[in-house]
């Protein structure tokens, strides 16, 4: 895979705005990360570790925070989403909130720089 941009070119228009959604919140919040992949899925990196990587499948689409902690931390706020140890799953049609992804990009971010 290359990167974030080349991965949302490849996808379906709802399937690119929904995750388009997320990556801009991302850079907002951490404007100084870098495309990239990390554990073989685009990634937004941070100092060349991965902050938050993002997948696409036919049933639904993945925010990858790379740290269990990260997605417990944000899970009493994502009733009604699928959840499990390093992943959060949505849909188009259920998109994730953005205090939610801001929250999941600043946790992660402080981890990189604890």
């Amino acid at each position: 895979m290359g990167t974030i941009s080349d991965y949302l070119d490849g996808l379906a228009p709802d399937q690119r705005e929904a995750l388009q959604r997320v990556v801009d919140v991302a850079r907002r919040v951490a404007p100084e990360a870098e495309e990239g992949t990390s554990y073989g899925m685009p990634a937004l990196r941070l100092d060349g570790r991965p902050l938050v990587g993002i997948t696409a499948s036919a049933r639904h689409l993945s925010l990858f925070p790379f740290s269990p902690a990260v997605v417990e931390a944000v899970a009493p706020d994502l009733g009604g989403f699928s959840l499990s140890k390093g992943t959060i799953r949505f849909t188009v049609d259920q998109p994730l909130p953005e205090p939610v992804v801001e929250q999941v990009v600043r946790l992660r971010r402080a981890e990189l720089e604890a």
